[in-house]
């Protein structure tokens, strides 16, 4: 049986949600499988307890485990962690796991803009730099919190696949 831990709009006591196989429905440990059906791409109807209700998802971020929903008229944030992150966030090892040395180019292509400089702390997912590639402008996202340390890329440059842009320190 898998398991989820989901804290609603960070409270301190995470619900623990069951399912019996990978196509069942997640449950709150303990009752009795919801009816959900989807009507339309983020919206869904909930029977449960004999009760029905209109759930939206209004954004969901797999990266960081997070969706929020509206149900009725209410909005909830609600964080999802299965054991294995569990433990890793409660051992504070979710935070060394996110020590960024150096950004590379995913791609080759010219370097339109650098938005830091030596010296600039960056937290996850700040813009770093803007690299065009197939015409299309890319935005390089810092990968997690960190110093930068040396900009190795240079505005209007061509950079190729895997070529040092920056540096963390």
């Amino acid at each position: 049986m898998a398991k989820l831990h989901a804290t609603i709009n960070a409270k301190e006591e995470a619900i623990v949600l069951e399912r019996t196989s990978p196509a069942a429905p997640w449950t709150p440990a303990g009752e009795n499988s919801a009816d959900l059906v989807r009507n339309g791409p983020s919206a869904f109807s909930l029977v449960r307890n004999g009760r029905s209700h209109r759930v939206l998802v209004l954004k969901e971020d797999r990266e960081n485990g997070t969706v929020r929903l509206r149900i009725g008229a209410h909005t909830y944030t609600v964080q999802l962690e299965d054991d294995r992150s569990r433990l890793m966030h409660t051992l504070g090892l979710d935070k060394a796991a996110t020590k960024v040395k150096e950004i590379k180019a995913p791609m080759p292509g010219m370097v339109l803009n650098i938005l830091v400089k030596p010296g600039d702390t960056v937290k996850k997912n700040d813009p770093i730099l803007v690299l065009e590639a197939m015409k299309m402008e890319n935005m390089l996202k810092a990968p997690g919190d960190a110093t930068v340390a040396t900009v190795h890329a240079e505005k209007g440059k061509a950079v190729e696949k895997g070529q040092l842009l920056v540096s963390f320190s």
